[in-house]
C-alpha cells in the first residue's frame, strides 16, 4: 500500500499532476484512489467526471472522490456525541451541533487525515493519491498529528491519570467532582485520539509507505518557494521523493517567442536540478490545451513519467527518506541532528523548554522535539549547521546524571 501526496504553489497545476499520476498508476495495474484534501480543489473538473463523497470508479481500477468535511464529520458525530453526551447532561450545557465544530481551526485537516487513514486501512487500494493543494495546506496536514499529539500529551495524560484528575478536580458549577460516567469516557476518547494520530504519523512519515511530491513551474519565485517547502518538510522529518516541473516550454519550429521561453526554461530547470539534486526533477511539457479527461491525463502522465513507475519511491537518496532525527554519542556527551536542506543559519533558532523538550524554529515553522531520557539530564553546549544538517551537542549535567 502506497500513499503519494502532491502539493505546489497555487496555480502550478497540482491537481492535474495528481490526477494524471493516479490515471497512469491505474492503467499500469494498480487499484488506485485519487482524492482531494483541498476544499477548493477542481479534481472533478480535471477528471471530467462527477464525483461523490464515496469513491466512484471512473475506469477499471481508478477510483476518485471528493472529501466533504461536513459530511465526514456528520458520519463520525455519533461517536463524539456518545463520549460527550453524559458531560452535557451533568453540566447542563447546551449540546454542540456538528456544524459548530467543523469551523474550529484544524478541524478540516483532522477530518481529511482520518478519512485518508480509513482508506489506507481498508485494503481496497494499492495506492492512494492525494491532491493536497497549496504547500501551506500540505504542511498543516502533515504536521498536525505531531502538533496535536504534543498538546494532548501535555494536557491529557494517557496513563490513567486523566480519569483520576477529573474525578478529583473541583467542579465550577458547584459539583465536587467529575462523575465516573464522564471522566472515564473522556479519558478513553483522548487516549483513542492519541492512538489514531500516532498511526497517521507513522504512515505518513514512513518513506516506504508514503511519498511527498512537489509541483513547480520553471520560474525563479516558484523554485524559491519550493526550496523553502523542502526545508520546512524536513524539519518535521518528511522527505520529498520527486519534483514535477510543469508547463515546460520546449523549442519547436522557428517561433521566436517559443524559442525565448524554451531557452529561459532550460536555464531555470538546469538551476533547479542542480539545487534539488539528488531528488529527480520530472518534466511535463507545456501543452496546447488543458489535459482534461482520462485520455489527456494518461498522455500527460506518460510523457512525464516515461518508463518510471509512478507509484514507486522515485528519489534514490538525499532528502527522499529523511527519517527520524539522529541521536549519537559525541565525545563525552551526545548529539542530535536533523536534516535541514535549503535552510540558512540565520533562519534557525533553538530554545530549551524545561528538561524534556527542545524547540527548533526555521523561519515561521516551529517543532517541539521531545528529548530521549538520557538527554534530559544534559545541558546544550552548542549547535552547528553542517552538510545541511543541524547538529545540537549535549553534555551530561553532573547534578542530574546518575550512572546505571
Amino acid at each position: 500500500m502506497r500513499c503519494v501526496l502532491f502539493a505546489g504553489k497555487g496555480g502550478v497545476g497540482t491537481t492535474t499532476v495528481a490526477a494524471a499520476t493516479a490515471t497512469l498508476a491505474a492503467q499500469r495495474g494498480n487499484r488506485t484512489l485519487v482524492m482531494s484534501a483541498d476544499p477548493a480543489g477542481g479534481l472533478a473538473a480535471v477528471l471530467d467526471h462527477p464525483l461523490d463523497t464515496a469513491p466512484v470508479e471512473i475506469e477499471a481500477g481508478l477510483f476518485a472522490q471528493r472529501v466533504d468535511t461536513q459530511r465526514a464529520f456528520e458520519d463520525r458525530w455519533w461517536t463524539i456525541q456518545a463520549a460527550l453526551g453524559r458531560l452535557w447532561e451533568v453540566t447542563g450545557a447546551d449540546p454542540i451541533e456538528p456544524g459548530e465544530l467543523t469551523v474550529l481551526p484544524g478541524a478540516g485537516e483532522v477530518l481529511a487525515l482520518l478519512h485518508l487513514l480509513d482508506q489506507i486501512r481498508s485494503g481496497d487500494y494499492d495506492v492512494v493519491v492525494v491532491d493536497a493543494g497549496p504547500i501551506a495546506r500540505l504542511l498543516r496536514l502533515l504536521t498536525l498529528p505531531e502538533t496535536l499529539l504534543w498538546y494532548l500529551r501535555r494536557v491529557v495524560p494517557i496513563d490513567g491519570r486523566l480519569a483520576h484528575l477529573l474525578r478529583g478536580s473541583p467542579w465550577r458549577l458547584g459539583r465536587p467532582t467529575w462523575p465516573d460516567a464522564v471522566a472515564g469516557p473522556l479519558a478513553g476518547a483522548a487516549a483513542r485520539l492519541q492512538q489514531i494520530m500516532d498511526e497517521v504519523r507513522d504512515v505518513l512519515s514512513d518513506p516506504s509507505r508514503s511519498s511527498v511530491r512537489l509541483v513547480l513551474t520553471p520560474e525563479t519565485v516558484v523554485a524559491s518557494r519550493t526550496r523553502a517547502a523542502v526545508g520546512a518538510l524536513a524539519l518535521y522529518g518528511f522527505g520529498v521523493d520527486a519534483m514535477v516541473a510543469n508547463r515546460v516550454h520546449v523549442a519547436t519550429g522557428g517561433d521566436a517567442w517559443r524559442a525565448g521561453w524554451a531557452a529561459a526554461h532550460r536555464e531555470q530547470l538546469a538551476a533547479v536540478e542542480r539545487s534539488f539534486a539528488p531528488i529527480p526533477v520530472l518534466r511535463a511539457a507545456y501543452r496546447a490545451g488543458e489535459p482534461v479527461g482520462l485520455e489527456e491525463l494518461a498522455a500527460f502522465a506518460a510523457g512525464t513519467y516515461s518508463a518510471l513507475d509512478p507509484v514507486a519511491v522515485l528519489g534514490g537518496g538525499g532528502w527522499a527518506g529523511i527519517g527520524p532525527l539522529r541521536v549519537e554519542r559525541a565525545g563525552n556527551g551526545f548529539s542530535i541532528s536533523i536534516a535541514l536542506p535549503f535552510v540558512e543559519r540565520s533562519e534557525i533558532a533553538l530554545a530549551r523548554v524545561g528538561a524534556d523538550e527542545l524547540m527548533v524554529s526555521v523561519g515561521s515553522q516551529r517543532r517541539m522535539l521531545t528529548l530521549p531520557s538520557a538527554l534530559r539530564r544534559c545541558d546544550v553546549t552548542g549547535a552547528v549547521l553542517r552538510d545541511d544538517r543541524l547538529v545540537v551537542s549535549f553534555v551530561p549535567d553532573p547534578d542530574l546524571w546518575v550512572r546505571t
